[in-house]
């Protein structure tokens, strides 16, 4: 959406293909008790605020109700129902094909498909008895889906925190975590961390500064009442990383084991890339090869990568700048002028002052 908004500003002619049936469809589909990361005041696109209370965090259906009313307003040329199921070279440039059956050319492609597609299940889910129920967190929607009273959630970032906090007051959950996280309090000195995150730089940290790497390793976010004493208190049973599974049973790296009905996969998510057979477009293990958004594809571009340029890429608060990078460079290869009216009056300037 951010994409689109500065290409339609900006000249040329375009495209939105969204896969779902409904736009924001990505945000509805997601587990219920699901909430963004940061506050409305930092979750708006460019041109359009994200109505609701500023320091609230707004639900995954609320924002996918935004996205459908910013396409409207904006009148964005979004078609929906149309996945592309493989996308390859072309003499005009890229040939889309869609599930449709439909085939699209175009000179330059922008993938906006963000970094949360495929979530992982490991191996070990396989030897598992087919009695046990298997979930992810692509797949969780609420606890009364979930058939069995012992759950064990796989994975401790965030969605897995959200969806034990969720199962606890129903189920006998089981978290079991990974490595440790960093956890960034709701304020700091009575001011929303979020906005000490901005006004110290943090989330426009170039990747690659030493600000940047210490963020990418650390990989905070925030609490929402999500640290592990609090989810104990809930009455959510902490184990460590889950190392091995056979029949019903969960083996973890401390040793000790637990027979289970319901798992929920919750380890984070790949990239889903197979449909774009371009030699040099992705790297051996099958990611999203690019530089700040810029493939080494000539006319193939990426908005919304995590670490694209910053933390913040990936992140609603971020993404917009991202965007308006790559579809400047975009307009520009195709000849339009992106300055701002500003900045063209004063080139005006520049040449008449010049000649005379």
């Amino acid at each position: 959406m951010s994409t689109a908004y500065w290409l339609k500003r900006l000249g040329p002619s375009f495209v939105v293909l969204d896969a779902a049936d409904r736009i924001g469809d990505s945000w509805r589909k997601r587990y219920a008790c699901l909430t963004l990361f940061t506050p409305r005041e930092f979750s708006s696109l460019p041109g359009l605020a994200l109505p609701g209370e500023p320091a609230g965090y707004a639900t995954a259906s609320e924002f996918g109700d935004y996205l459908e009313r910013y396409a409207e307003k904006f009148a964005l040329p979004v078609r929906s129902n149309q996945r592309v199921v493989r996308l390859a070279r072309s003499d005009k440039g890229f040939l889309a094909d869609l599930s449709s059956g439909e085939q699209i050319t175009a000179a330059t492609v922008i993938v906006a498909t963000g970094g949360f597609q495929s979530p992982i299940v490991p191996a070990m889910a396989a030897d598992l008895s087919d009695d046990v129920q298997q979930l992810s967190a692509e797949t969780y929607r609420t606890r009364a889906e979930v058939s069995g009273h012992r759950v064990v959630v796989i994975g401790d970032g965030a969605s897995g925190r959200d969806i034990a906090a969720d199962l606890a007051d129903s189920h006998t959950v089981v978290l079991a975590c990974g490595r440790p996280r960093r956890l960034l309090p709701e304020k700091i000195l009575g001011i929303g961390t979020w906005k000490w995150l901005r006004a110290l730089g943090l989330l426009s940290a170039d990747t690659n500064s030493p600000v940047g790497r210490f963020m990418r390793k650390a990989d905070p976010f925030p609490n929402r009442q999500r640290d592990l004493p609090t989810l104990g208190r809930l009455g959510v049973e902490l184990k460590p990383r889950a190392v091995a599974a056979h029949g019903k049973e969960i083996r973890f790296s401390d040793g000790t084991s637990l027979e289970v009905e319901t798992v929920v996969w919750a380890l984070g998510y790949g990239d889903e890339s197979a449909w774009l057979e371009i030699g040099g477009a992705r790297d051996a293990d099958g990611a999203f090869q690019h530089y700040r958004g810029r493939s080494p594809i000539p006319g193939l571009y990426f908005v919304g990568r995590p670490w694209q340029r910053n933390r913040a890429s990936a992140l609603i608060t971020g993404v917009g700048a991202d965007a308006r990078l790559i579809a400047a460079e975009v307009s520009e290869a195709f000849g339009h002028d992106t300055r701002t009216a500003v900045e063209r009056a004063l080139k005006l300037r520049l040449l008449i002052a010049t000649e005379n």
